[in-house]
């Protein structure tokens, strides 16, 4: 007898494959003398569209919602059908005795292989492979301890009830908004939360006033008092006594003050030197990693998904991608050497072996915690040995950001000096900053700089500083008054709305510390494997559209959240939900008695909007007619490209106008439109420039041909 091993993905289903040493390719699967490895292509099955529980629900009715299955039904998703039914063919062999489910380990993976058993009516035993990277070590390590499958029951109940609620919840509430204000408007409890959070902040920016402020910044020459030595140039910035503000929004006395410290001495009143330390930023998980891709590269959270789903099946050299850890569990820590030994390759080949010298297997780690990982560990390299030529250029870049990370994680903090002086003049108090570093520490490791961006101190620059010593005196080499505006928060990008998304608190009203507690210990706002798909749709649906980096929120949106109901716009939905999913999870609560909530939570949601008074009005209509139907469509922003869509939802016709390219232009080095189809597609500048596609080309050939000669 054979035990039928179910992977997630190909690739995956390869590796183990191999592993177990099956050779022989069949239909959809790999066989070996003990085992059939076969494999999914993420979600086989899914839940069924209203449709297929009632064709009238084919029409988009006010009448027929609430829509709520007495008996939830599961289809075969069409793209993937053929997979599906070669799967269903291992199920059954006779020559079958047990399954080893061995997609991703958390959650949704329980899920992918659960509606497989559960579609395809299979009722053999189960066991489960834990794995978090794909390795040839870990997957043999995982095999020979696999777990009991009715152990992660609990774990499936919850990942079908928050299906299953999204379902109901998402697909009655986009009905009901769609049917009533004949307009695609969609919601549910993750998407319409976010975007609220873009609308709250796009209020505060509106509603902004800026004010003038001023301050003062005084010179002062420094010397060795020996003859010849040259003059140190000391900075010094005004300070308030009371506040310890650097500004005041008072220009009269800060004109006043600079009058009357004009041609003054400065004396010190205190030299304050402390020794500081930053420690290390931790290692990455998924969203840690999307949010320093998105401001160091410009990556959206979708690509950087997708570049670190190519290093961990296809590359093998980095871990599980799709985790919310930034911790290591205890049994890693004797994997540490071989990683270190797999990532010694070019720049980071003298970090690695340093770390490696230090015995780190031997240690106790920050970063080593076992109660901080649930489903996965943190993303680090594996015991892959690692070829950087066989990367893409965006696999490099995120390669780069992980491994020095995982290196960082090794060093000692970075230790330096701070002084900082405080001096006096005509009453009016002065201060001075400087650094000393004293050991680079972990800092060593990075190529950027990982300075805190949130300084609060930033009108207080640090500089180098001579020796100065308590009651010294100074003569003024001049005084400059300083003029600025306060600005408004800034708007989001992805990387500062995925940290919104993984942690909402402040947008919540009700501060609950439970609440507060479990949308922490969850991840906020979806999970780190959905949150850039959620993005994404919303810049689909054009709710959302960029300028540069900046996200911006559409006409279309700003409506939506004023007809959707309240509760679905707060992040305390999903804290509640997640409450109960965890409580699922872990045996605590009943999986039927949530859905029995959600079910009653529905029909008051569809209440809510039945009684709405409010209105729809497409604010961005043209005056071309749709080529499928005859209505005018309307004219939208995607993420990349200007689009023209019809306004009616079972049309669904679009056409691109223009999208934006990666090519410059030769004038202002912007990036520029394409526009047009074919051989009349053009280049344009927001500067003005025009150029055919054929003419660049020609000019690129030409450059081409200029490199080779």
């Amino acid at each position: 007898m054979k035990s039928l091993v179910l992977a997630e993905k190909p690739s995956v289903a390869r590796d183990i494959a191999r592993v177990l040493g099956c050779h022989k390719n069949i239909s959809g699967a790999i066989e070996g003398s003990n085992y059939i490895v076969t494999w999914a292509l993420g979600h086989l099955v899914t839940l069924a569209d209203p449709e297929e529980y009632d064709k009238k629900f084919k029409a988009w009715d006010m009448s027929y919602l609430p829509m709520v299955p007495k008996k939830w039904e599961l289809v075969v998703i069409k793209q993937t059908s053929k997979q599906y039914h070669n799967v269903k063919t291992q199920l059954f062999r006779k020559d079958v005795s047990e399954i080893i489910i061995a997609t991703d380990a958390g959650r949704e993976g329980e899920l992918v292989a659960r509606w497989i058993l559960d579609k395809s009516g299979c009722h053999k035993p189960i066991r489960r492979l834990w794995i978090s990277s794909v390795t040839d070590k870990a997957i043999k390590e995982g095999f020979a301890h696999l777990k009991d499958g009715r152990a992660y029951n609990d774990l499936y109940h919850a990942a079908r009830s928050r299906a299953e609620a999204d379902w109901l919840v998402g697909i009655n509430a986009t009905r009901a908004l769609t049917c009533k204000y004949n307009a695609q408007l969609s919601c549910g409890r993750v998407q319409t939360p976010t975007l609220a959070m873009i609308a709250h902040r796009e209020q505060q920016i509106r509603s902004f006033k800026p004010e003038d402020y001023y301050g003062l910044r005084c010179t002062t020459s420094v010397t060795g008092g020996s003859v010849g030595t040259m003059a140190s140039i000391v900075t010094w910035t005004w300070q308030q006594k009371k506040s310890g503000s650097l500004r005041s929004f008072n220009k009269d006395l800060i004109t006043g003050l600079d009058k009357k410290l004009k041609n003054q001495t400065l004396t010190v009143t205190d030299v304050h030197t402390s020794s500081k330390r930053t420690p290390s930023p931790g290692l990455y998980d998924l969203t840690e990693l999307q949010r320093d891709a998105n401001k160091r590269f410009g990556f959206s959270a979708k690509e950087t998904l997708n570049i670190m789903q190519s290093l961990y099946e296809h590359h093998k050299v980095l871990t599980y991608p799709r985790t919310d850890s930034r911790y290591l569990t205890s049994d890693v820590v004797g994997t540490l050497s071989e990683r270190l030994d797999a990532c010694a390759v070019g720049p980071y080949r003298k970090m690695a072996l340093t770390v490696k010298a230090q015995h780190p297997e031997t240690k106790k780690w920050s970063f080593v915690d076992n109660k901080k990982v649930s489903d996965h560990h943190a993303i680090i390299p594996t015991e892959q040995f690692v070829d950087l030529t066989h990367m893409t250029n965006e696999e490099r870049k995120i390669y780069d950001l992980v491994v020095r990370r995982f290196l960082s994680a090794f060093y000692p903090p970075c230790r330096y000096e701070e002084t900082v002086i405080y001096a006096e003049s005509a009453g009016e108090q002065f201060v001075a900053r400087g650094k000393v570093m004293i050991d680079e520490g972990f800092r060593q490791t990075q190529e950027l700089d990982t300075e805190d961006e949130e300084d609060t101190s930033r009108d207080l620059k640090d500089q180098t500083l001579p020796k100065i010593s308590q009651g010294m005196e100074m003569k003024q080499v001049r005084v400059d008054i300083r003029e600025g505006k306060t600005t408004p928060p800034p708007r989001f990008t992805e990387a500062t709305l995925l940290s919104a998304m993984e942690n909402p608190v402040k947008y919540m009203e009700n501060k609950d510390r439970e609440m507060v507690k479990t949308i922490g210990e969850t991840g906020g706002l979806g999970t780190v494997a959905t949150r850039a798909d959620i993005i994404e749709k919303l810049f689909h649906t054009f709710l959302l559209e960029k300028k540069g980096n900046e996200i911006h929120i559409t006409s279309k949106a700003k409506q939506l959240l004023e007809l959707v109901p309240e509760d679905l716009k707060k992040p305390e939905l999903t804290a509640e939900w997640e409450m109960k999913l965890s409580k699922i999870a872990k045996g605590e609560l009943d999986d039927r008695a949530f859905m029995s909530e959600i079910r009653g939570y529905t029909k008051e949601l569809l209440q809510e909007i039945r009684t709405e008074e409010g209105t729809f009005r497409h604010e961005n209509m043209t005056n071309k007619k749709c080529p499928n139907c005859g209505k005018r469509l309307l004219a939208v922003n995607g993420k990349n490209a200007k689009l023209l869509v019809c306004q009616d939802r079972a049309c669904g016709y679009r056409e691109t106008v223009s999208r934006t390219t990666n090519a410059r232009c030769p004038i202002c080095h912007k990036r520029m439109e394409m526009i047009g189809k074919g051989d009349d597609s053009m280049f344009v500048c927001s500067c003005g420039h025009k150029e055919r596609l054929s003419k660049f080309q020609e000019q690129i050939g030409r450059a081409s041909c200029r490199e080779r000669v």
